[in-house]
């Protein structure tokens, strides 16, 4: 046994389907799935039911999180069409403003070019957009950000056209930042999941697309597990509904890739700690810190924490195992075990955004 203590992890993409998708997920199993998985703290999406895109819908998914999450945890707000002066009211009560241009699950998608405009002029500029856009929507979004000298952030970057676009914004000084997952980075459409266990948005890539976010590291300022649970019954059903759970499988894949040499432990922190406290302004906590055994070889268990009960890495060899997280100074998952209950994780923007 090897033990390496990793500074609080944090993810700043997941979805806890809370409120309306309870059977997919909820706060206290969707957090369960995040100790589990070695994170001290995640940032949900508002893609719920309802969207999350006014105070009153903030306030539901604040109430639920406080009762149910055994980490600590932050609250996204939607972009919607009309909602854009009122959620930039909100700003400093979320982890940030969440605009979907693409494919997604629910009804926030926005296919008019105002209303990009409207939201991206009234967000605080010190706060986060962060972006859901593919090929040309990604384009463009860009183009607009860049004319009025708007920092965005994209999410879940996953082909090599859309990463060549965030380097060369990156290039031109543009303030981008962006997240790539784990799917993306070791699945494509090669890997033989069925094709509804496939389904995922965006969709997985070429094995050229994958080798060219691994060629673009140094482009990648976070890791992001858009932790999307969707029960068995779904995925295989007949209308199948886009996402992968990734909480409890991220960290050992990443694990194993440093021990074949793709990555080192300074870039599992640095994309899962350092730039995701920078970008989304949350302060570190001595006290926060994850354990692993990184020379724990087992396969990856086809299901676990998470209430979505099924994984696309099941199976999987790894070698790297979550020991232990410690949140504040007190023991939040153990050998195993979560020890952390319902309600004990806080709200990083309401009470002292610690991580």
């Amino acid at each position: 046994m090897s033990i390496v203590r990793l500074p609080g992890l944090i993810d700043v993409h997941v979805h806890m389907r809370q409120p309306g998708g309870d059977h997919k997920e909820t706060w206290s199993t969707g957090t369960a799935a995040a100790l589990a998985g070695g994170f001290s703290t995640v940032l949900a999406m508002p893609n719920t039911t309802p969207a999350v895109v006014d105070e009153a819908s903030l306030e539901i998914a604040a109430d639920l999180a406080a009762a149910g999450a055994r980490c600590d945890f932050g609250l996204y707000l939607g972009a919607g069409h009309g909602n854009a002066g009122a959620v930039g009211a909100l700003a400093s009560r979320s982890a940030g403003l969440k605009m979907y241009l693409g494919q997604t699950f629910g009804d926030l998608r926005l296919d008019d070019q105002a209303v990009w405009s409207a939201h991206l002029d009234a967000w605080p500029e010190n706060e986060v957009v962060a972006i859901h856009a593919e090929g040309s929507s990604l384009q463009t979004v860009i183009s607009l950000a860049e004319s009025i000298g708007r920092p965005i952030h994209v999410c879940h970057v996953a082909d090599a056209n859309d990463i060549s676009l965030v380097a060369a914004a990156k290039d031109r000084g543009m303030r981008i930042t962006c997240e790539v997952t784990p799917h993306h980075l070791f699945l494509d459409v090669t890997t033989p999941l069925g094709s509804g266990r496939a389904e995922v948005r965006p969709r997985l890539g070429t094995p050229d697309d994958r080798r060219a976010l691994w060629e673009h590291l140094d482009v990648i300022d976070c890791f992001a597990t858009d932790h999307a649970p969707h029960s068995l019954a779904e995925k295989d059903g007949l209308d199948p509904p886009p996402g992968f759970p990734g909480l409890e499988t991220a960290l050992p894949l990443l694990l194993t890739a440093v021990h074949e040499g793709s990555l080192t432990i300074g870039d599992i922190v640095e994309r899962f700690h350092v730039r995701p406290s920078e970008i989304f302004g949350l302060p570190t906590d001595t006290d926060t810190w994850t354990e692993v055994d990184v020379d724990a070889e087992y396969q990856i268990a086809a299901s676990g924490e998470s209430r979505s009960g099924w994984t696309p890495f099941a199976a999987t060899p790894v070698r790297g195992r979550v020991v232990r997280v410690v949140i504040r100074g007190e023991v939040a998952y153990e050998q195993g075990k979560v020890v952390a209950g319902p309600g004990t994780g806080r709200d990083v923007r309401m009470e002292g955004r610690a991580i």
